[in-house]
């Protein structure tokens, strides 16, 4: 039988309400000793939680009942939702662990719970991690398609299709002998094959999307010292992050912040001034942006001067830099071949950048489209498909032992993505990566 498990599910510290989570098969006489009886399924009560020991009243809050298996975790399940400060929270607690049948949750254990009743597949188990972790609006929209089961579906009807036929290849081995074997059509399986692979090839293609959205756009700030890089980067941050000075050779290393450009994280790196370096640190941190410039996706050249300071290193794609005349505020506002004139003291061109910035970034991939595949996990599992795909069809007019072999395969490969199949030594760094009370 499973232990009975317990956590802060809303995050500790001091907060109007805290919300704890039991679950487990002790979960309804936990329950009847806090309170003294359990309440309607899935209707919130309003009592005093009591300690079962000395009926001393620990907190009043709204208690909520899941029998299972209609709950979260598909087991039965309380909800305490209890005042939020520091003391009411830990004596809730000290009664709970105080159960011999009762512990602390394990990091994303009634998740992981959840999924071993049936309640989630691992596709809707990643899509959640990406949903708590969002910061983003298309963030939350990709982690939202993933708990909906759009890939789940969509790969569990393409797994469907292939098992019916497998079925057939295997019957033609069983039954060669008696002369009965039910037929199966080498075009027909081919077309479906056909099908398939260019239906994973297109959900394999959305994976760069995917993870763009989650992990953000690298910008790279560069250009000769003193160009306003740092004055920039703490403009669009909002706040201090780089140290502004006059003397050059000021930023010695890359400095990154995150920023939501309209839903799109894009993470903004300040570099050393590219220039002859006075000493060896200096070197090092320019040698450092010349190499990240190289794989960034865009980088901005800041200049105060003309054109013609733009290095050899910052011939790239039109596509990939803009390239700024900066302080415009101090009399130099003519573009010179320049894309955009800014100004960090008061804001000049600053918004006109970012909408050019936004043009540059959103020409790579068409965001308005969801990603079907969001993690490498799930890719992996995708190419293994396709890779079996393409050694069936090779394999269509030979052996059929072969060919049923093969096919087996990619059902294989389509069931890991969902969790159907051979993921258990990957379970416990999926879960890890949520919280308590997760």
């Amino acid at each position: 039988m499973a232990d009975t498990i317990f956590a802060v599910s809303s995050g500790m510290g001091r907060s109007a309400v805290a919300v704890i989570r039991i679950s487990g098969p002790e979960a309804g006489p936990l329950c009847r000793s806090l309170i003294g009886s359990l309440p309607a399924p899935r209707h919130a009560q309003l009592a005093a939680l009591r300690d079962p020991n000395t009926q001393d009243i620990l907190d009043r809050g709204l208690v909520l009942w899941f029998p299972g298996p209609h709950s979260f975790t598909g087991e039965d399940s309380v909800e305490l939702q209890i005042h939020g400060g520091r003391a009411s929270i830990a004596a809730v607690l000290r009664v709970l662990g105080a159960h011999p049948s009762c512990r602390s949750a394990e990091p994303g254990e009634f998740t992981k719970r959840a999924f071993t009743n049936g309640k989630m597949d691992l596709v809707a188990v990643e899509g959640l991690a990406d949903l708590i972790d969002a910061q983003t609006d298309l963030q939350r929209r990709q982690a939202l398609n993933q708990t909906d089961g759009a890939l789940a579906r969509q790969i569990d009807g393409l797994r469907e299709s292939l098992i019916e036929v497998m079925a057939l290849v295997e019957a033609s081995i069983d039954f060669a002998d008696e002369g009965e074997a039910p037929a199966f059509e080498p075009a027909q399986l081919a077309a479906l094959l056909q099908d398939m692979r260019m239906r994973l090839t297109d959900a394999l293609a959305s994976y760069r999307r995917a993870e763009i959205v989650r992990e953000g756009f690298t910008v790279l700030l560069s250009g000769p010292p003193n160009a306003g890089k740092s004055s920039l980067l703490n403009h669009i941050a909002g706040r201090e992050a780089a140290i502004v000075s006059d003397i050059p050779g000021t930023t010695r290393d890359l400095l990154e912040v995150t920023f939501d450009l309209e839903g799109l994280p894009v993470v903004l790196i300040d570099s050393a001034g590219i220039h002859e370096a006075g000493d060896e640190v200096e070197r090092i941190g320019i040698e450092r942006a010349r190499s990240r410039s190289e794989h960034a996706d865009l980088v901005l050249w800041l200049s105060d001067r003309a054109e013609t300071d733009v290095p050899l290193v910052m011939e790239r794609d039109d596509r990939q830099s803009i390239r700024i005349r900066t302080k415009t505020d101090m009399g130099r506002s003519t573009l010179g071949g320049l894309d955009v004139a800014i100004s960090t003291r008061t804001g000049e061109g600053v918004d006109t950048l970012l909408a050019l910035v936004r043009e540059r970034l959103f020409a790579v991939e068409n965001f308005a489209e969801t990603a079907v595949v969001t993690s490498a996990r799930q890719f992996a599992a995708l190419s293994d498909a396709v890779a079996g795909i393409n050694r069936a069809l090779m394999r269509i007019a030979g052996q059929p032992e072969v060919l049923a072999e093969e096919l087996r395969s990619v059902a294989v490969s389509l069931g890991r993505v969902s969790g159907r199949i051979g993921v258990e030594d990957l379970l416990d760094s999926i879960f890890a990566r949520f919280c308590f009370g997760k």
